[in-house]
């Protein structure tokens, strides 16, 4: 072998063998995604994941590892139960059974209540009780009915009554790790209280928005994020903090601060949840500011963040490619439909 070949081989011999080195040290290095804390995450989610179009099956959609469900509800106040569907405020119609053993999660009749959905959850958290966290996030389509018996104090019971401890509640992330607790779910955030994603295996976090009837109904101006933001404020100045599930949510992308459109100063401070167009939010809006404070931030229709892919069946590549451009932008949760794509939405980024 001549002279010039020798040096080139061991050249390339070094090169080799300084990669070995220095790949294990940087794995090594690296933080798990179970030992991340929750806020400090960016996973995927799947949109109206209860619609029969999209799995036949709810469990379906949990079989992907997706960071988050969307279930829309609707207040049938005739009958009293919280109907889920797209578009029939009076009928179900979604992918939810009556399964209370994981193997009747995937066969049965569909179209069930809001109960039965979370009853599905609930069944299939038990049989993986290593998955999750899962963020559940519901719509209101038409808002709470408060004043004909279907408010945040009744969606507070139902939920309790059928995931019980699997709730991670905003009791939860204001309870201090060595006794006592912050004084807002702002002061609990901001101070880094999330567990990590290891300790909310197997737990549910629950979030809700105004619907989209509810924002275009000029006669409803009670909605549901001052409404569920109040009843939290409330029951924590009246000690009983533990009866509330869910955390409101400021709807719609939005410049500096958006809990200051609220005039009502007193229920700013229990928002820490955040949920808005993805092209909004990555297009001059400082999203740093959320993730510095340790807030959830749910990007939604993240296909169209330009350039736009499918919003149903992007390539692999695609949708992990513009999942990991969100999470470089502080998203909590990239959402959309790429409902075919479990590898993406088992995905788990360290945020920012």
């Amino acid at each position: 072998m001549s002279v010039r070949r020798i040096i080139a081989a061991t050249a390339l011999f070094l090169a080799a063998s300084a990669v070995a080195v220095a790949a294990p040290a940087e794995a090594a290095g690296a933080t798990a995604p179970a030992d991340l804390p929750f806020g400090s995450a960016t996973t995927v989610g799947l949109h109206n994941t209860y619609d029969p179009a999209a799995f036949p099956f709810l469990a379906q959609a949990l079989d992907t590892g997706t960071g988050m469900i969307e279930l829309d509800a609707w207040t049938d106040t005739v009958t009293k139960e919280w109907k889920v569907s797209h578009s029939n405020p009076l009928g179900n119609a979604n992918n939810c059974v009556s399964a209370t053993t994981p193997a009747q999660l995937y066969t049965g009749g569909a179209n069930k209540n809001l109960e039965t959905c979370l009853d599905d959850i609930r069944v299939w958290l038990g049989a993986h009780p290593g998955a999750g966290p899962l963020v559940v996030k519901l719509e209101l389509k038409g808002g709470f009915a408060g004043n004909r018996g279907m408010g945040p104090a009744q969606l507070d019971a139902l939920i309790a009554a059928h995931l019980g401890s699997a709730v991670f509640r905003p009791a939860d992330l204001l309870a201090k790790p060595g006794g006592g607790s912050y004084a807002t779910l702002d002061e609990a955030a901001r101070a880094g209280n999330w567990p990590s994603r290891a300790a909310l295996a197997g737990r549910v976090l629950l979030d809700v928005i105004p619907g989209t009837v509810e924002e275009q109904n000029p006669f409803d101006t009670l909605h549901t994020d001052v409404e569920y933001a109040r009843h939290l404020r409330d029951l924590v100045a009246s000690g009983q903090a533990s009866r509330a599930q869910v955390f409101p949510v400021v709807h719609g992308a939005r410049s500096g601060d958006p809990r200051d459109q609220y005039a009502e100063t007193s229920i700013r401070p229990w928002f820490v949840v955040f949920d808005g167009d993805a092209a909004a939010y990555v297009s001059g809006i400082d999203t740093g500011w959320y993730d510095a404070r340790h807030y959830l931030l749910v990007m939604t229709d993240a296909q169209n963040v330009a350039p736009a892919i499918s919003a149903t069946d992007p390539t692999a590549d695609q949708a992990r490619g513009r999942a990991t451009q969100l999470a470089a932008a502080h998203a909590s949760v990239v959402s959309s439909d790429w409902r075919h794509l479990p590898e993406v939405q088992s995905m788990v980024l360290p945020r920012g």
